[in-house]
Protein backbone atom coordinates (compact mmCIF):
# COMPACT_ATOMS: atom_id res chain seq x y z
CA UNK A 1 0.00 0.00 0.00
CA UNK A 2 1.09 3.23 -0.51
CA UNK A 3 0.21 7.27 0.51
CA UNK A 4 1.56 9.98 -0.94
CA UNK A 5 -0.03 13.20 -0.82
CA UNK A 6 -2.36 12.42 2.36
CA UNK A 7 -3.56 9.82 -0.85
CA UNK A 8 -3.81 5.90 0.22
CA UNK A 9 -3.59 3.72 -3.01
CA UNK A 10 -2.09 0.12 -3.18
CA UNK A 11 0.92 1.10 -5.80
CA UNK A 12 2.20 4.11 -7.52
CA UNK A 13 3.64 2.05 -10.12
CA UNK A 14 0.06 1.28 -11.73
CA UNK A 15 -0.66 4.77 -12.59
CA UNK A 16 0.54 5.07 -16.35
CA UNK A 17 -1.67 2.26 -17.13
CA UNK A 18 -4.83 3.39 -14.95
CA UNK A 19 -3.75 6.73 -17.53
CA UNK A 20 -4.57 4.60 -20.50
CA UNK A 21 -7.86 3.38 -19.17
CA UNK A 22 -8.94 6.88 -18.52
CA UNK A 23 -7.75 7.94 -21.72
CA UNK A 24 -9.85 5.61 -23.23
CA UNK A 25 -13.02 6.38 -22.13
CA UNK A 26 -12.71 10.40 -22.18
CA UNK A 27 -12.58 9.93 -26.16
CA UNK A 28 -16.07 8.09 -26.11
CA UNK A 29 -17.91 10.36 -23.68
CA UNK A 30 -18.14 13.35 -25.87
CA UNK A 31 -21.06 14.93 -23.23
CA UNK A 32 -18.89 14.80 -20.55
CA UNK A 33 -15.96 16.51 -22.78
CA UNK A 34 -18.50 19.97 -23.34
CA UNK A 35 -19.72 19.94 -19.78
CA UNK A 36 -15.81 19.90 -19.15
CA UNK A 37 -15.10 22.65 -21.59
CA UNK A 38 -18.07 24.70 -20.05
CA UNK A 39 -16.79 24.30 -16.22
CA UNK A 40 -12.84 25.16 -17.28
CA UNK A 41 -14.54 28.45 -18.50
CA UNK A 42 -17.28 28.99 -15.37
CA UNK A 43 -15.47 27.61 -12.61
CA UNK A 44 -18.63 26.70 -10.36
CA UNK A 45 -16.53 24.73 -8.03
CA UNK A 46 -13.77 27.23 -7.52
CA UNK A 47 -12.17 26.96 -4.03
CA UNK A 48 -14.93 24.15 -2.66
CA UNK A 49 -14.21 21.10 -1.93
CA UNK A 50 -15.69 18.25 -3.12
CA UNK A 51 -15.96 14.66 -1.72
CA UNK A 52 -16.83 11.56 -4.44
CA UNK A 53 -17.72 7.71 -3.32
CA UNK A 54 -18.07 5.77 -6.33
CA UNK A 55 -16.97 2.56 -8.05
CA UNK A 56 -13.58 3.86 -8.92
CA UNK A 57 -12.83 2.70 -12.31
CA UNK A 58 -11.76 4.73 -15.36
CA UNK A 59 -15.54 6.48 -15.92
CA UNK A 60 -15.95 7.52 -12.55
CA UNK A 61 -12.05 8.67 -12.87
CA UNK A 62 -12.60 11.15 -15.73
CA UNK A 63 -15.88 12.50 -14.10
CA UNK A 64 -13.62 13.40 -10.93
CA UNK A 65 -10.92 15.17 -13.14
CA UNK A 66 -14.19 16.82 -14.80
CA UNK A 67 -15.53 18.50 -11.26
CA UNK A 68 -11.30 19.38 -10.63
CA UNK A 69 -11.55 21.27 -13.80
CA UNK A 70 -14.19 23.04 -12.76
CA UNK A 71 -12.33 24.75 -9.91
CA UNK A 72 -12.66 21.53 -7.46
CA UNK A 73 -10.51 20.36 -4.88
CA UNK A 74 -11.26 16.81 -5.35
CA UNK A 75 -11.32 13.62 -2.96
CA UNK A 76 -12.21 10.27 -4.21
CA UNK A 77 -13.18 6.66 -2.24
CA UNK A 78 -14.86 3.43 -3.34
CA UNK A 79 -18.45 2.48 -2.95
CA UNK A 80 -17.76 -1.34 -3.10
CA UNK A 81 -14.67 -3.16 -1.96
CA UNK A 82 -14.68 -5.40 -5.20
CA UNK A 83 -14.71 -2.37 -7.85
CA UNK A 84 -12.14 -0.14 -6.87
CA UNK A 85 -8.98 -0.47 -10.15
CA UNK A 86 -5.94 -0.12 -8.26
CA UNK A 87 -4.57 1.73 -11.62
CA UNK A 88 -6.79 3.95 -11.61
CA UNK A 89 -6.55 4.80 -8.29
CA UNK A 90 -3.35 6.02 -8.52
CA UNK A 91 -3.87 7.64 -11.88
CA UNK A 92 -5.99 10.16 -9.96
CA UNK A 93 -3.34 10.47 -7.79
CA UNK A 94 -0.88 11.50 -10.27
CA UNK A 95 -3.90 13.90 -11.20
CA UNK A 96 -3.65 15.98 -8.11
CA UNK A 97 -6.89 14.08 -7.05
CA UNK A 98 -6.73 12.78 -3.50
CA UNK A 99 -7.60 8.99 -2.94
CA UNK A 100 -8.40 6.36 -0.71
CA UNK A 101 -9.03 3.33 -2.21
CA UNK A 102 -7.69 0.14 -3.17
CA UNK A 103 -9.04 -3.36 -4.24
CA UNK A 104 -10.81 -5.86 -1.99
CA UNK A 105 -9.87 -3.78 1.41
CA UNK A 106 -10.93 -5.30 4.46
CA UNK A 107 -14.70 -3.89 6.21
CA UNK A 108 -12.18 -2.01 8.54
CA UNK A 109 -10.21 -0.39 5.91
CA UNK A 110 -13.44 -0.20 3.44
CA UNK A 111 -14.73 2.12 6.07
CA UNK A 112 -12.11 4.31 6.74
CA UNK A 113 -11.43 5.49 3.70
CA UNK A 114 -14.90 6.51 3.54
CA UNK A 115 -14.31 8.78 6.87
CA UNK A 116 -11.39 9.95 5.80
CA UNK A 117 -12.63 11.17 2.27
CA UNK A 118 -15.55 13.17 4.66
CA UNK A 119 -12.68 13.96 7.13
CA UNK A 120 -11.87 16.75 4.45
CA UNK A 121 -14.74 18.26 5.05
CA UNK A 122 -16.12 18.54 1.86
CA UNK A 123 -18.94 21.36 0.87
CA UNK A 124 -20.14 18.94 -1.78
CA UNK A 125 -20.32 15.01 -2.01
CA UNK A 126 -21.86 12.77 -5.14
CA UNK A 127 -22.48 9.38 -3.36
CA UNK A 128 -23.27 5.51 -4.76
CA UNK A 129 -25.31 4.03 -2.51
CA UNK A 130 -25.43 6.28 0.48
CA UNK A 131 -22.60 4.98 2.53
CA UNK A 132 -21.24 9.33 2.72
CA UNK A 133 -24.58 10.83 3.54
CA UNK A 134 -24.94 7.50 6.02
CA UNK A 135 -21.95 8.61 8.14
CA UNK A 136 -22.57 11.74 8.25
CA UNK A 137 -25.98 11.63 9.70
CA UNK A 138 -24.60 9.34 12.43
CA UNK A 139 -21.39 8.79 13.60
CA UNK A 140 -19.65 11.50 11.66
CA UNK A 141 -22.42 14.36 12.59
CA UNK A 142 -19.23 16.76 13.64
CA UNK A 143 -18.37 17.36 9.81
CA UNK A 144 -22.23 18.35 8.51
CA UNK A 145 -21.98 21.86 8.77
CA UNK A 146 -19.94 21.94 6.12
CA UNK A 147 -21.81 20.20 3.36
CA UNK A 148 -23.72 22.51 0.98
CA UNK A 149 -25.77 19.20 -0.44
CA UNK A 150 -25.26 16.75 -2.91
CA UNK A 151 -26.26 13.97 -5.81
CA UNK A 152 -26.84 10.60 -5.35
CA UNK A 153 -26.07 8.09 -8.26
CA UNK A 154 -28.20 4.79 -7.79
CA UNK A 155 -31.82 3.10 -6.77
CA UNK A 156 -30.60 2.32 -3.39
CA UNK A 157 -29.03 5.27 -2.02
CA UNK A 158 -31.93 7.04 -3.49
CA UNK A 159 -34.16 4.70 -1.17
CA UNK A 160 -31.74 5.39 1.85
CA UNK A 161 -31.81 9.30 1.55
CA UNK A 162 -35.58 9.21 1.55
CA UNK A 163 -35.84 7.31 4.50
CA UNK A 164 -33.44 10.07 6.11
CA UNK A 165 -35.84 12.69 4.64
CA UNK A 166 -39.12 10.80 5.98
CA UNK A 167 -37.50 10.82 9.22
CA UNK A 168 -36.65 14.18 9.16
CA UNK A 169 -33.34 13.52 9.98
CA UNK A 170 -31.85 14.60 6.43
CA UNK A 171 -29.24 17.88 7.08
CA UNK A 172 -29.25 18.79 3.31
CA UNK A 173 -30.29 18.71 -0.39
CA UNK A 174 -29.82 15.86 -2.35
CA UNK A 175 -30.50 15.48 -5.95
CA UNK A 176 -31.49 12.39 -6.67
CA UNK A 177 -29.50 11.39 -10.13
CA UNK A 178 -30.85 7.57 -10.32
CA UNK A 179 -34.42 9.16 -11.33
CA UNK A 180 -33.69 11.23 -14.12
CA UNK A 181 -34.68 9.75 -17.20
CA UNK A 182 -30.99 10.57 -18.82
CA UNK A 183 -29.91 7.73 -16.38
CA UNK A 184 -32.87 5.55 -15.43
CA UNK A 185 -34.05 4.63 -19.02
CA UNK A 186 -30.49 4.22 -20.42
CA UNK A 187 -28.08 3.83 -17.23
CA UNK A 188 -30.18 1.29 -15.31
CA UNK A 189 -32.12 -0.24 -18.46
CA UNK A 190 -28.86 -0.77 -21.29
CA UNK A 191 -25.82 -0.16 -18.97
CA UNK A 192 -27.30 -2.74 -16.27
CA UNK A 193 -28.29 -5.14 -19.37
CA UNK A 194 -25.05 -5.44 -20.74
CA UNK A 195 -22.75 -5.05 -18.29
CA UNK A 196 -24.22 -7.84 -16.38
CA UNK A 197 -24.07 -9.95 -19.09
CA UNK A 198 -20.48 -8.59 -19.64
CA UNK A 199 -19.67 -9.47 -16.07
CA UNK A 200 -21.03 -12.85 -15.88
CA UNK A 201 -19.95 -14.40 -19.08
CA UNK A 202 -16.39 -13.00 -18.61
CA UNK A 203 -16.43 -14.90 -15.27
CA UNK A 204 -18.33 -18.19 -16.37
CA UNK A 205 -17.44 -18.79 -19.94
CA UNK A 206 -20.44 -20.71 -20.03
CA UNK A 207 -22.95 -20.04 -22.74
CA UNK A 208 -26.67 -18.68 -22.18
CA UNK A 209 -28.40 -19.67 -25.36
CA UNK A 210 -31.02 -22.28 -24.14
CA UNK A 211 -30.89 -21.89 -20.62
CA UNK A 212 -33.29 -20.94 -18.11
CA UNK A 213 -32.24 -17.22 -16.39
CA UNK A 214 -34.15 -16.15 -13.14
CA UNK A 215 -34.49 -11.84 -13.25
CA UNK A 216 -35.43 -11.01 -9.33
CA UNK A 217 -37.04 -7.77 -9.68
CA UNK A 218 -38.59 -5.70 -12.90
CA UNK A 219 -37.63 -2.06 -12.07
CA UNK A 220 -35.41 -0.47 -15.16
CA UNK A 221 -32.33 -2.55 -14.49
CA UNK A 222 -34.71 -6.08 -14.28
CA UNK A 223 -35.90 -4.76 -17.50
CA UNK A 224 -32.24 -4.47 -18.93
CA UNK A 225 -31.06 -7.65 -17.31
CA UNK A 226 -34.09 -9.72 -18.91
CA UNK A 227 -33.91 -7.92 -22.26
CA UNK A 228 -29.84 -8.98 -22.49
CA UNK A 229 -30.55 -12.45 -21.91
CA UNK A 230 -33.44 -12.92 -24.44
CA UNK A 231 -31.60 -11.59 -26.50
CA UNK A 232 -28.50 -13.94 -25.63
CA UNK A 233 -30.94 -16.81 -26.38
CA UNK A 234 -31.72 -17.80 -22.92
CA UNK A 235 -35.58 -18.22 -21.65
CA UNK A 236 -36.17 -15.99 -19.19
CA UNK A 237 -38.35 -16.44 -15.66
CA UNK A 238 -38.83 -12.83 -13.81
CA UNK A 239 -40.20 -12.72 -9.82
CA UNK A 240 -41.72 -9.73 -8.83
CA UNK A 241 -43.99 -8.26 -5.97
CA UNK A 242 -45.02 -5.64 -7.82
CA UNK A 243 -48.38 -6.31 -9.85
CA UNK A 244 -47.90 -3.63 -12.58
CA UNK A 245 -44.02 -4.99 -13.15
CA UNK A 246 -45.03 -7.95 -13.27
CA UNK A 247 -48.13 -7.54 -15.81
CA UNK A 248 -45.13 -5.55 -18.10
CA UNK A 249 -43.16 -8.54 -18.01
CA UNK A 250 -45.52 -10.79 -18.98
CA UNK A 251 -46.55 -8.32 -21.64
CA UNK A 252 -42.93 -8.54 -22.71
CA UNK A 253 -42.91 -11.68 -23.25
CA UNK A 254 -40.98 -13.50 -19.85
CA UNK A 255 -42.76 -15.59 -17.39
CA UNK A 256 -43.62 -14.31 -13.95
CA UNK A 257 -44.00 -16.81 -10.95
CA UNK A 258 -42.87 -16.81 -7.62
CA UNK A 259 -39.29 -17.04 -6.30
CA UNK A 260 -40.34 -20.23 -4.81
CA UNK A 261 -41.49 -21.77 -8.00
CA UNK A 262 -38.83 -19.80 -10.40
CA UNK A 263 -36.03 -21.34 -7.98
CA UNK A 264 -36.59 -24.75 -9.71
CA UNK A 265 -36.16 -23.81 -12.91
CA UNK A 266 -33.29 -21.24 -13.07
CA UNK A 267 -29.80 -21.43 -14.10
CA UNK A 268 -28.66 -18.27 -13.83
CA UNK A 269 -30.02 -15.83 -11.29
CA UNK A 270 -29.54 -12.55 -11.13
CA UNK A 271 -30.93 -10.17 -8.72
CA UNK A 272 -31.60 -6.79 -8.91
CA UNK A 273 -34.35 -5.42 -6.47
CA UNK A 274 -32.52 -3.11 -4.21
CA UNK A 275 -33.38 -5.27 -1.06
CA UNK A 276 -31.92 -8.06 1.46
CA UNK A 277 -32.90 -11.50 1.35
CA UNK A 278 -34.69 -11.92 -2.44
CA UNK A 279 -32.94 -15.84 -2.76
CA UNK A 280 -32.91 -17.26 1.07
CA UNK A 281 -32.29 -20.27 1.97
CA UNK A 282 -35.81 -22.05 0.74
CA UNK A 283 -34.92 -21.42 -2.72
CA UNK A 284 -31.32 -22.85 -2.28
CA UNK A 285 -32.99 -26.09 -1.37
CA UNK A 286 -34.92 -26.31 -4.73
CA UNK A 287 -32.27 -25.32 -6.83
CA UNK A 288 -30.75 -27.25 -9.85
CA UNK A 289 -26.97 -28.86 -9.48
CA UNK A 290 -24.94 -26.33 -11.21
CA UNK A 291 -27.38 -23.16 -10.73
CA UNK A 292 -25.08 -19.91 -10.65
CA UNK A 293 -25.83 -16.97 -8.46
CA UNK A 294 -25.41 -13.23 -9.03
CA UNK A 295 -26.42 -9.90 -7.56
CA UNK A 296 -26.76 -6.85 -9.47
CA UNK A 297 -27.88 -4.66 -6.45
CA UNK A 298 -25.93 -2.06 -4.96
CA UNK A 299 -25.00 -4.07 -1.78
CA UNK A 300 -24.38 -7.92 -0.79
CA UNK A 301 -27.65 -8.34 0.84
CA UNK A 302 -30.07 -9.61 -1.71
CA UNK A 303 -28.75 -13.65 -1.68
CA UNK A 304 -28.64 -14.35 2.10
CA UNK A 305 -25.15 -15.62 2.03
CA UNK A 306 -25.22 -16.62 5.68
CA UNK A 307 -28.13 -19.06 4.61
CA UNK A 308 -26.34 -20.33 1.85
CA UNK A 309 -23.22 -21.08 3.81
CA UNK A 310 -25.15 -23.37 6.45
CA UNK A 311 -26.39 -25.44 3.65
CA UNK A 312 -23.18 -26.13 2.44
CA UNK A 313 -20.58 -28.56 3.65
CA UNK A 314 -18.00 -27.16 1.97
CA UNK A 315 -16.93 -23.78 -0.55
CA UNK A 316 -14.04 -23.34 -2.24
CA UNK A 317 -12.90 -20.91 -4.96
CA UNK A 318 -13.25 -22.68 -8.46
CA UNK A 319 -12.46 -19.95 -10.76
CA UNK A 320 -11.64 -15.73 -10.38
CA UNK A 321 -14.80 -14.96 -8.77
CA UNK A 322 -16.91 -18.00 -8.59
CA UNK A 323 -17.51 -19.61 -5.20
CA UNK A 324 -18.47 -23.23 -5.51
CA UNK A 325 -20.76 -24.55 -2.91
CA UNK A 326 -21.44 -27.99 -2.08
CA UNK A 327 -24.88 -28.98 -0.69
CA UNK A 328 -25.36 -31.63 1.80
CA UNK A 329 -26.98 -33.64 -1.09
CA UNK A 330 -23.97 -33.11 -3.45
CA UNK A 331 -25.42 -30.11 -5.30
CA UNK A 332 -23.65 -27.54 -6.65
CA UNK A 333 -24.13 -24.22 -6.19
CA UNK A 334 -21.84 -21.21 -7.61
CA UNK A 335 -21.92 -17.58 -6.34
CA UNK A 336 -20.43 -15.15 -8.24
CA UNK A 337 -18.72 -11.85 -7.16
CA UNK A 338 -18.76 -12.60 -3.50
CA UNK A 339 -22.55 -11.63 -4.00
CA UNK A 340 -21.78 -8.64 -4.88
CA UNK A 341 -22.00 -6.19 -8.00
CA UNK A 342 -21.12 -8.57 -10.52
CA UNK A 343 -20.90 -5.95 -13.33
CA UNK A 344 -18.56 -3.80 -11.51
CA UNK A 345 -16.94 -6.67 -9.28
CA UNK A 346 -16.05 -9.38 -11.71
CA UNK A 347 -16.58 -6.75 -14.68
CA UNK A 348 -15.90 -3.07 -15.84
CA UNK A 349 -18.86 -1.57 -15.23
CA UNK A 350 -21.48 -0.26 -18.00
CA UNK A 351 -20.31 0.77 -21.22
CA UNK A 352 -18.66 4.20 -21.51
CA UNK A 353 -20.79 5.60 -23.87
CA UNK A 354 -23.96 5.20 -21.57
CA UNK A 355 -22.36 6.30 -18.44
CA UNK A 356 -21.08 9.48 -20.47
CA UNK A 357 -24.94 10.86 -20.04
CA UNK A 358 -25.01 9.65 -16.08
CA UNK A 359 -21.81 11.44 -15.19
CA UNK A 360 -22.87 14.80 -17.34
CA UNK A 361 -26.23 14.71 -14.99
CA UNK A 362 -23.88 13.88 -12.11
CA UNK A 363 -21.73 17.00 -12.76
CA UNK A 364 -24.76 19.21 -14.26
CA UNK A 365 -26.38 18.64 -11.20
CA UNK A 366 -23.41 19.33 -8.54
CA UNK A 367 -23.25 22.71 -10.42
CA UNK A 368 -26.78 22.85 -9.85
CA UNK A 369 -26.84 22.32 -5.59
CA UNK A 370 -23.90 24.38 -5.01
CA UNK A 371 -26.12 27.37 -6.95
CA UNK A 372 -28.90 26.25 -5.46
CA UNK A 373 -29.03 24.70 -1.90
CA UNK A 374 -30.24 27.42 0.27
CA UNK A 375 -33.75 27.31 -1.58
CA UNK A 376 -33.61 23.94 -1.96
CA UNK A 377 -33.79 23.35 1.72
CA UNK A 378 -33.02 20.15 3.37
CA UNK A 379 -34.65 17.24 1.04
CA UNK A 380 -34.29 14.70 -1.87
CA UNK A 381 -35.01 16.53 -5.32
CA UNK A 382 -35.56 15.22 -8.76
CA UNK A 383 -33.05 16.47 -10.94
CA UNK A 384 -34.16 19.87 -13.31
CA UNK A 385 -36.13 18.63 -16.56
CA UNK A 386 -33.57 21.21 -18.05
CA UNK A 387 -31.00 19.23 -17.11
CA UNK A 388 -32.30 16.20 -18.28
CA UNK A 389 -32.93 18.12 -21.74
CA UNK A 390 -29.82 19.46 -21.89
CA UNK A 391 -28.03 16.21 -21.76
CA UNK A 392 -29.87 14.47 -23.99
CA UNK A 393 -29.16 17.19 -26.11
CA UNK A 394 -25.75 16.87 -26.27
CA UNK A 395 -25.96 13.74 -26.42
CA UNK A 396 -27.60 13.65 -30.04
CA UNK A 397 -25.21 16.39 -30.98
CA UNK A 398 -22.18 13.70 -30.67
CA UNK A 399 -23.94 11.11 -32.33
CA UNK A 400 -24.74 13.25 -35.45
CA UNK A 401 -29.00 12.83 -35.06
CA UNK A 402 -31.13 15.81 -35.28
CA UNK A 403 -35.05 15.77 -34.33
CA UNK A 404 -38.07 17.96 -35.11
CA UNK A 405 -39.10 21.27 -33.22
CA UNK A 406 -42.52 22.48 -32.98
CA UNK A 407 -44.11 25.73 -35.63
CA UNK A 408 -45.17 28.63 -34.05
CA UNK A 409 -49.06 27.18 -34.86
CA UNK A 410 -48.06 23.91 -33.36
CA UNK A 411 -46.91 25.63 -30.10
CA UNK A 412 -50.61 27.60 -30.38
CA UNK A 413 -52.65 24.94 -30.87
CA UNK A 414 -50.93 22.53 -27.92
CA UNK A 415 -51.53 25.85 -25.90
CA UNK A 416 -55.24 26.39 -26.66
CA UNK A 417 -58.55 23.86 -25.22
CA UNK A 418 -60.33 25.48 -28.26
CA UNK A 419 -60.64 23.21 -31.68
CA UNK A 420 -59.70 25.46 -34.12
Amino acid sequence: MTKINNSIVKDMGLASNGKLKIDWVESHMPVLNKIREQFEREQPFRGLKVAISLHLEAKTAYLAKVVQAGGANVTITGSNPLSTQDDVAAALVEDGITVFAKYNPDPAEYKEHLIKTLETQPDLIIDDGGDLVTILHSERKDLLSHVRGGCEETTTGVIRNRALENSGELQFPMIAVNDAYCKYLFDNRYGTGQSVWDGINRTTNLVVAGKTVVVVGYGWCGRGVAMRAKGLGAKVIVTEIDGIKAIEAYMDGFEVMPMSEAAKYGDYFVTVTGNRDVIRGEHIEVMKDGAILSNAGHFDIEINKPELEKLSLSKRTVRKDIEEHVLKDGRKIYLLAEGRLVNLAAGDGHPAEIMDMTFALQALSLAYVNENYKEIGAKVVKVPYELDEKVARLKLEALGLGIDTLTTEQKAYLESWKEE
